[in-house]
């Protein structure tokens, strides 16, 4: 069993160096920020911004849950249903050339113009957020696990039909562990793109949320708390796109490399 992705270089390079390029930024952001000459309200210092967060008119704890629930839940929603329709193409050739195409057209509509179509649908809330978060983030899921399940090597399937497998056994067996790197893959994207989406829903239209906290602190020029809410928003995504990263490494890196 190889020992390589436990060893100390390796976890330097994983995880040490990541974190001290992060320091050293902020730290030289706080330089530039105490001796560059710049307005505050240009560039405020991360201590500043930090101080932002004792100020009890910012609601930070309401206004981060609310955020917090539009991105995992448009993305709890994009990854279910993004899988379940390719599992659906990869059952059906005939659905794959119904709602493929369907799809394909959907996702060029920009979501931004979507939005308040959909506010004037379902109004404005955590739920609205929620589904322009979803309608963002599902289409690299279906994408990415179409092509994981069609890419099976033809001798893998033609040794397990020359055995009798049923349908479901190949399946169970050799398509979904063979497309769950595809299926991570877009899962990542996906992470990405929903935090984009319940922040363009809360910019569109919200009265809570850290997209709606900035919009409030713009006209008073408070950068800081709007820079605090921007590395809340930054954080809140890297926390979903650890647990994909996270989960990936449980149920593929690691059991290969087992």
């Amino acid at each position: 069993m190889s020992h390589s992705s436990t060893s100390p270089g390796n976890a330097m390079h994983r995880f040490v160096l990541p974190i001290g390029v992060h320091v050293a930024a902020i730290a030289l952001w706080q330089i530039g920020a105490d001796y560059g000459g710049l307005p505050k309200y240009l560039l405020p210092s991360p201590w500043e911004m930090v101080q932002t967060l004792g100020q009890p008119r910012n609601q930070w704890l309401a206004n981060t849950w609310v955020t917090t629930v539009e991105i995992f839940g448009g993305f709890l929603l994009a990854a279910v249903i993004g899988v379940g329709l390719a599992l659906l193409f990869s059952w059906s050739r005939a659905a794959t050339s119904a709602l493929m195409p369907l799809l394909v057209s959907l996702n060029m509509i920009p979501k931004v113009a979507l939005g308040p179509i959909i506010i004037v649908w379902l109004s404005y809330g955590i739920n609205t957020n929620m589904l322009i978060a979803f309608a963002i983030s599902f289409f690299p899921i279906v994408i990415t696990t179409s092509r994981g399940l069609a890419e099976i090597e033809p001798e893998m399937l033609y040794l397990a039909r020359t055995l009798n497998a049923s349908r479901w056994q190949i399946f169970r067996k050799i398509q979904f562990p063979g497309a769950l790197p595809y299926i991570f893959s877009g899962m990542k994207v996906a992470a990405v793109l929903a935090v984009a989406g319940a922040i363009v829903g809360e910019f569109i239209g919200s009265d809570r949320g850290l997209g709606y906290l900035m919009i409030q602190v713009q006209v008073n020029l408070d950068t800081a708390t709007m820079f605090m809410a921007v590395i809340i928003i930054t954080l809140i995504g890297v926390v979903i796109y650890g647990a994909v990263a996270l989960l990936e490494w449980l149920l593929v890196n690691r059991r290969g490399a087992a």
